[in-house]
């Protein structure tokens, strides 16, 4: 982003307080348009995800990536950046075996339609890891982490399940290892490059995950100047290598910035250029003690756009036109808050978020987590896809990567997001209006210059569930039909419902919706 866009952001943000607090009884919104151009364009694998490094706590669970379930679920979020990586990969260390075959028959080589995880494994390793869960959370609460020892099994698991679902791995390098200095010592890490040359993995690498709670985590005080010359350090170390001469590397990690951000400066001074994408943390509420009401909460949904406002600056500052990543996010910190992370109101959250930050120019969102983590993952314990995995493949089939100028007058709970339409899906000059109506009452919006010229193909969800009661709900509604899977391997129909021409579109209340316009004359799509 430019630091013209910067300005034009944070209008855009005023202009929608402002809006709001003058006209937050009215139901019906107006839309303002520019077809002509793109605000934006963000990566192709914008909706990205992670895998939380609390998975290998023991090795064995890191064989649930095997699932063939699983894996067609991931493969339906393709093209995607898969991240490894959270607080625990600060303590993992890479303890190789020697070996050249995965325990139990796997091989890194093995087909991706071949060997799959026996049915019954599956179930243990399913109920074993909620209980190992409950012992993770307990750790999390105490601050007390313990070191973790891996074998060529986690990396080679992780490769193939990326590779095998058409994401591009990247992996958290631990920071905590440190010299007498307090330089970070690169011998583990360089055993580990080796390794996966050895194999010709293609991945990006990442190095600490928010190091600004390294002394609350470790009792480790580690300045941005000192990380930025780690990542330095570790550039040249691939710069060395056939394999990894060119490949990804992204930090700092640093969490959401709260008053000064002197560490993201520092940083930023020092290690700029070893980075291919500035990246940073991002949650609205502490999960344990937020609300229904907060996940419904406009302002608390703004309070991103400021902060992706702060940190662009920051990075302008030192390192103009580098790329800024969303490089981990969710709802709630803290992993998450049951019943609402995990529900259908989590959707407001994460469609939002998606809206806005592509509006100002964030190239790529990681969703914390796919699996494995807590109380936000996109698929449970059982492997059942919860309400914002579909929210996220339907993003995915719908919504480009062009991001075009809307702007809306009218309810402060409808909010409204427009981009090109997915070329995969839909023709030149195709639009996707992303919308949501935070309010119990249904909610009009008025598109005259767009929608009377053709038909609209609507995509609404709602909560399995009626009322306000149903936004607990773990399950979801397309259309008025329940989403869930036909089998282990196949996804149900996700179509549309066509909408005859009309100045007015329809958003129920408590709802989320996709409007594609086939025939909109689109300029900036084209």
């Amino acid at each position: 982003m430019k630091p013209a866009q910067v300005l034009v952001g944070l209008f855009l943000l005023w202009c929608r307080a402002a809006g709001a607090s003058a006209s937050g009884v009215n139901q019906n919104s107006v839309l303002f348009l520019d077809l002509s151009e793109e605000v934006c364009r963000v990566d192709p694998r914008f909706l990205s995800v992670t895998i939380d490094a609390a998975l290998a706590s023991k090795e064995k669970f890191m064989y649930l990536l095997s699932s063939s379930k699983l894996r067609t679920l991931a493969r339906e979020l393709a093209p995607a950046f898969l991240r490894f990586g959270g607080t625990n990969q600060d303590f993992m260390v890479f303890t190789p075996h020697g070996r050249r075959r995965l325990d139990s028959g796997y091989t890194a080589e093995h087909a991706c339609e071949g060997l799959e995880l026996p049915p019954w494994l599956e179930e243990r390793l399913k109920a074993e890891w909620k209980k190992q869960q409950v012992v993770l959370r307990e750790e999390d609460l105490q601050n007390k982490y313990n070191p973790v020892k891996y074998t060529e099994a986690t990396v080679d698991l992780l490769h193939s399940f990326t590779n095998c679902s058409g994401m591009d791995l990247i992996f958290g390098l631990n920071a905590l290892l440190r010299t007498a200095d307090n330089s970070w010592n690169s011998s583990n890490a360089q055993l580990l490059l080796d390794y996966c040359q050895s194999r010709s993995y293609k991945m990006s690498w990442e190095l600490g995950n928010e190091p600004n709670s390294f002394k609350k985590k470790a009792g480790i005080v580690l300045d941005g100047y000192q990380l930025g010359k780690d990542f330095t350090h570790l550039r040249e170390i691939m710069s060395k290598t056939k394999f990894y001469h060119d490949a990804g590397l992204y930090g700092p990690d640093i969490s959401q910035p709260r008053g000064r951000s002197d560490l993201l400066e520092s940083f930023l001074r020092t290690g700029s250029a070893a980075v291919n994408a500035c990246t940073w943390h991002h949650y609205y509420v502490n999960g344990r003690n937020t609300s229904l009401q907060d996940f419904l909460d406009p302002e608390i949904l703004d309070s991103l756009g400021f902060m992706i406002i702060k940190v662009l600056e920051e990075v302008q500052l030192v390192s103009p036109r580098k790329p800024i990543w969303l490089g981990e996010t969710s709802s709630a910190y803290g992993g998450g808050a049951e019943g609402l992370s995990d529900a259908f109101v989590a959707g407001f959250m994460w469609m939002d978020k998606l809206g806005l930050a592509a509006e100002l120019c964030v190239d790529v969102v990681m969703r914390q987590v796919l699996v494995g983590g807590a109380f936000y993952d996109l698929i449970d314990g059982n492997l059942d896809p919860l309400p914002d995995y579909w929210l996220s493949v339907l993003y995915k089939r719908l919504v480009g990567p062009e991001v075009l100028e809307v702007k809306s007058a009218g309810s402060k709970t409808v909010r409204l997001y427009l981009h090109c339409a997915n070329r995969n899906s839909y023709g030149s000059g195709a639009v996707t209006l992303m919308s949501m109506n935070l309010s119990e009452k249904p909610a009009t919006i008025s598109v005259p210059a767009l929608a009377s010229s053709g038909t609209v193909e609507a995509f609404v969800l709602e909560s399995g569930q009626p009322g306000q009661e149903g936004l607990s709900s773990r399950s979801v509604k397309l259309n008025g039909e329940v989403l869930k899977m036909v089998d282990d391997k196949t996804l149900p129909d996700l179509h549309g419902r066509l909408l005859p021409p009309s100045d007015h579109l329809q958003l129920p209340a408590f709802s989320l919706a996709f409007f594609v316009i086939a025939d909109a004359p689109a300029a900036g799509c084209t």
